[in-house]
């Protein structure tokens, strides 16, 4: 870990980002530190054994209540030394899953969890992270709290069945299904009331939320976890967030497909969260595609543990609010995150890369690099990085050493580089070489930033360098 930092530091170092100049590659790449990162993620393996949720009890008629089936099947596996729970072909109703160590969830092709969108199916409470700030709050959809050697893996579908009649309409907006005068998350003692228990620094296990405070539950969270592994999988229709490992380290995602359009419906967010790969994916979503978060405002620096060691490769994305973000629950940081290879293009896609903060959040961005990149189209911007979102305050945030290399976009949508820092803290370090952004409204618009480098940039066909 401590040699990958290192190694990244002192390429920095020899690159330098001084501004209007073209520099040599001669220097250590630091794409060259991903073998090393992905080397220190443990995929889990599982002994021989299998268990099969029918022989349990389940029922595969999607109404019969399976969960206490499957979670028995589960256990049942674990205190055995562990192995595979298979859910076979069928469709089975079921409240939330808890996951154990050295259990492999295993959902064969044709299978399907249809998860039940009763609120009371999801207490009690258990020890969540919600919009970057602990608490007690429902239940995840699957859970697994301070476990090692888990997956969940197959062809299989996980069905949150959440809608405009169900979870959605707490986000308190129109379009996704609220009636005005219906309670939802923005009523003063809901939400709010937990960010302000935060500030206040409450003990977490006095945040007591769950009913009657509408917090969607997210759909897949281990919290405080080693080793998970998530393959295969088809999961749709989420409560809100989607793939949410917190405070998790050495996770690998890989060829899942992630389909929900509702509010806040985040395909993967890793949470304070190192060493991550994620690859041969497809998020087609509501919100943010990837989103790289550590924590929001005084509860994220209370924490204090960046996101670090982020490798994305292979994936494709649709509609979204931005292809690959960092932000903007990241008091606690964001360091060392790649991503190349990947595919984006939809009119529904508002941005390629996203850094969103502000001085309420705080914290270091930093060392961000992605290359090898194709996009069709997309609405707002390629690149933007916004660190006055949401609220100010006291707490100035950093961003710097963002690299671009091999981007290409055929429909840039309105503003191809949009950049907003502080004077006391400018966007800096930025490096884009080999980057073409044709159809794109304005080119531009930068505020407060320092030490760019563009090396072959062209915008709508000419030479870009401001």
């Amino acid at each position: 870990m401590k040699n990958i930092s290192i190694i990244l530091q002192l390429t920095l170092v020899l690159f330098g980002c001084n501004s209007g100049t073209k520099q040599q590659d001669t220097a250590t790449d630091p794409w060259e530190t991903v073998p090393a990162i992905i080397a220190q993620i443990q995929k889990p393996s599982f002994p021989d054994l299998e268990m099969n949720i029918r022989d349990f009890g389940a029922v595969d008629d999607g109404e019969t209540p399976s969960g206490s089936a499957i979670n028995k099947a589960i256990e049942s596996c674990h205190e055995a030394g562990g192995g595979k729970v298979i859910v076979p072909k069928g469709n089975f109703a079921t409240g939330p899953i808890y996951l154990k160590s050295n259990v492999n969830l295993h959902l064969e092709k044709g299978a399907r969890l249809l998860f039940s969108t009763n609120p009371k199916d999801y207490l009690p409470l258990v020890f969540t992270r919600w919009e970057g700030v602990e608490l007690m709050n429902y239940s995840p959809l699957v859970y697994a709290f301070e476990e090692s050697n888990i997956a969940l893996t197959g062809e299989g579908i996980l069905d949150g069945q959440a809608d405009k009649e169900n979870w959605w309409p707490w986000k308190g907006k129109t379009q996704y299904g609220y009636m005005k005068g219906d309670p939802q998350q923005e009523d003063a003692d809901k939400r709010h009331a937990l960010f302000q228990m935060a500030e206040d620094n409450v003990p977490v296990e006095e945040r007591l939320f769950g009913e009657g405070f509408y917090l969607r539950p997210q759909f897949v969270q281990p919290y405080r976890c080693k080793n998970v592994l998530i393959e295969g999988v088809t999961i749709i229709n989420s409560p809100m967030w989607i793939l949410n490992p917190v405070l998790c380290e050495n996770v690998t995602i890989d060829g899942v497909t992630v389909e929900s359009q509702g509010p806040n419906s985040d395909g993967c967010d890793p949470e304070s969260s190192r060493n991550v790969w994620i690859k041969n994916c497809y998020f087609n979503t509501g919100d943010d595609c990837i989103a790289i978060k550590s924590g929001r405002n005084a509860d994220g620096r209370r924490i204090g543990i960046p996101s670090e060691n982020i490798v994305i490769q292979d994936c494709k994305m649709a509609d979204g609010h931005g292809g690959v973000v960092i932000g903007s629950e990241i008091s606690g940081g964001a360091k060392n995150i790649f991503a190349e290879r990947c595919e984006m293009n939809s009119p529904n896609l508002d941005r390629v890369l996203r850094i969103k903060t502000s001085s309420m959040r705080g914290g270091t961005v930093e060392n961000i690099f992605m290359k090898d990149v194709t996009v069709g189209q997309v609405a707002d911007q390629v690149i933007r990085v916004n660190m006055h979102y949401e609220d100010e305050g006291p707490h100035i945030p950093t961003v710097k050493n963002i690299w671009v290399e091999n981007l290409s976009v055929i429909n840039g949508g309105k503003t191809g580089i949009l950049l907003e820092g502080y004077e006391s803290s400018p966007v800096s370090g930025l490096r884009l070489k080999n980057v073409s952004i044709e159809s794109v409204e304005t080119t531009h618009r930068f505020d407060h930033v320092s030490d760019l480098t563009f090396d072959g940039v062209t915008i709508n066909g000419k030479p870009f360098d401001p």
